[in-house]
């Protein structure tokens, strides 16, 4: 009987353990918490994954859905940044207060949209001076890159080199085609260095020359 016993308390006791331990040990929220970093850290590159992994609560996606939001905003002043231009000189955005300025991003060099609207900003470069107005390219490339597309296209402005995307992603532009293509986005800052104008056309470039130029016509 005191055998039955001692094999009845063993049994009451070890159960509980071995149930315990078949069941999750790690919690959903920490799981949840897992997904939600891995999709906010791929946010920049837009290497979105969330179409295959499973689909989460509303509250869950709130955190990585706000990094869409642009940093900049109409009536902001952006981050203010110093970059090489297409000479190798130290360019900083505060060298053009006191004016307007026409800050356009776009994917690279010598690429047929690239091309198109660097030529119509060219051509329509006079236009922009009589309005006052700088303009100034940014792209991920170097500057002998910058150089020699300047001197090809005869470009007449400065073009920035942002070499590591940090301007790019200081201001929150966004990208195009699922993170594939960095995105075409256009900023006409005022004479005292605010935001009045943003305009992002990937697939009509020349638009943004259009858009910009009505925009300073008006100030």
């Amino acid at each position: 009987m005191a055998s039955l016993s001692l094999s009845a308390k063993l049994t009451s006791t070890t159960l509980p353990y071995l149930h315990h331990a078949q069941s999750p040990k790690t919690p959903l929220s920490h799981n949840l918490s897992i997904l939600s970093k891995s999709s906010e850290s791929q946010f920049y590159g837009l290497k979105l994954h969330r179409s295959s992994s499973p689909s989460l609560p509303s509250s869950s996606s709130s955190t990585p859905r706000s990094l869409i939001f642009a940093k900049v905003n109409k009536g902001s002043v952006p981050p203010a940044f110093t970059l090489k231009d297409q000479d190798g000189r130290n360019v900083s955005l505060s060298k053009f207060k006191g004016k307007p300025v026409v800050v356009y991003f776009y994917p690279a060099d010598e690429t047929p949209g690239c091309t198109k609207q660097a030529c119509a900003f060219r051509d329509s470069y006079e236009k922009f001076k009589k309005a006052g107005a700088e303009v100034v390219g940014i792209s991920g490339d170097d500057t002998s890159s910058h150089k020699a597309f300047a001197k090809k296209y005869r470009l007449p402005f400065t073009l920035l080199s942002d070499e590591g995307d940090k301007v790019r992603k200081d201001w929150g532009v966004p990208s195009d085609l699922f993170g594939a293509l960095p995105g075409r986005q256009t900023y006409v800052l005022d004479k005292n260095g605010v935001v009045q104008l943003i305009y992002n056309n990937q697939f009509q470039p020349e638009k943004h020359i259009d858009e910009t130029l009505k925009l300073l016509q008006s100030l």
